[in-house]
């Protein structure tokens, strides 16, 4: 694709899920603040400040249009990734309202170690739930009541998909519980999942979805009474005095997103997904058939071989897989020294794949719509040489 064609021919970026490439316009974005109006958003009222605050603010209007949630239900505030985002509000919840955290066994790190956290600190139960190989969440029975909910929308490791999201949200709330969606591998491939999606908060990161290094949180506003603010800073407060403050927030429902906005924030960064969302939304029927056709010919070949053992039933631009007889690690560093870039390990994932499924350190490939077929038949040829 022409936008990535800064790429070198010999190499194979095959890291998505990591952080995607990103493409020529995203990057030009990124250098137009810093050479045109690298300034402070929301402090300064000189012209590079106006321009950062519209088009931060366009940014803001842009999320929630991309997943078709509306304004007055929900509001967006920036972070620096997933993790940051699902702690933060792990954090700022009122103990009040959290009898007991929930999450399930495919989770990152990210989720699966912040609810960890959340148990032992509030003394609160922790629950676990299955997933089924189709991604479905196994709800039958269970009373979230007081529960606190954190689950992912897509598995980082094969892309399984939450496929009963919607009913897992309404059954959460109808119970009087709270969800929080990690959404960072659906954002870049399948933004679509989410739309118009009731979760009281979804948290993804920007450098997944082709734009620079970002956490980004939206949250119900009705969720907002059950905080109590424990992360306090600059850019969040109106007046100060010695023993109390006023919050923007409280002053100005306008700037209801500085709540979980303390300090200064990555303003070029949030600029730079502004551009990236028009990018990604302008992927045409031609560019995601290409992605499905490049994932399926690469699905069928590893399949294909003897001793490959894959992760997950389906094709999915992010695949696993381990080789019998190979060390994964080993064989990374093989690609590696050909040019392919690929990770090995459990990809924070620790318990799901080495505790519960007792695979052996595996290796991950993760499309984009960076990859070219040039990357495929080299992936082919490389793993048939090794």
């Amino acid at each position: 694709m022409q936008d990535f064609d800064y790429l070198d021919e010999k190499t194979v970026y095959l890291d998505a899920a990591c952080q995607s490439l990103r493409p020529r316009p995203v990057v030009e974005a990124l250098n137009k603040y810093y050479y045109e109006h690298n300034s402070c958003g929301e402090r300064v009222k000189y012209p590079w400040g106006v321009k950062t605050d519209e088009l931060v603010e366009g940014t803001r209007r842009k999320v929630l249009k991309l997943l078709k949630l509306k304004g007055k239900d929900y509001f967006v505030s920036f972070t620096l990734n997933t993790t940051y985002g699902i702690n933060l509000l792990l954090n700022e919840i009122g103990v009040k309202h959290i009898k007991k955290v929930v999450t399930s066994e495919i989770e990152h790190n990210s989720p699966f170690l912040a609810t960890m956290a959340t148990s032992e600190r509030l003394g609160v139960p922790r629950v676990v739930l299955e997933r089924e190989k189709d991604g479905r969440l196994k709800i039958e029975g269970e009373n979230f009541a007081g529960a606190v909910v954190v689950v992912n929308c897509a598995a980082n490791f094969d892309g399984r998909k939450l496929t009963n999201m919607k009913e897992v949200v309404k059954k959460v709330h109808k119970d009087g519980g709270i969800i929080i969606i990690d959404a960072a591998q659906a954002m870049a491939h399948y933004y679509e999942m989410l739309e118009k999606t009731e979760a009281d908060a979804i948290c993804f990161s920007a450098h997944k979805m082709y734009s620079a290094s970002l956490g980004v949180m939206l949250v119900r506003k009705d969720l907002v009474p059950k905080l109590k603010l424990s992360f306090i800073g600059g850019g969040m407060v109106d007046d100060v005095f010695q023993e109390r403050y006023l919050l923007s927030a409280e002053k100005n429902k306008e700037h209801i997103h500085t709540i979980f906005e303390p300090g200064l924030q990555a303003w070029g960064e949030i600029v730079c997904l502004n551009t990236a969302i028009d990018w990604l939304e302008k992927r045409t029927k031609s560019d995601k058939k290409r992605l499905e056709d490049y994932t399926k010919e690469l699905d069928e070949f590893l399949r294909g071989k003897e001793k490959v053992r894959m992760v997950g039933d389906e094709a999915n631009p992010t695949m696993s897989f381990y080789v019998e007889g190979m060390e994964s690690h080993l064989l990374a560093a093989a690609l590696g020294a050909e040019g392919v870039m690929a990770r090995a390990g459990y990809f924070c994932v620790h318990y799901y794949l080495d505790k519960v499924c007792k695979y052996p350190a595996l290796v991950r490939f993760s499309l984009s719509y960076a990859t070219r077929e040039s990357d495929i038949e080299k992936v082919k040829k490389v793993m048939k040489k090794i």
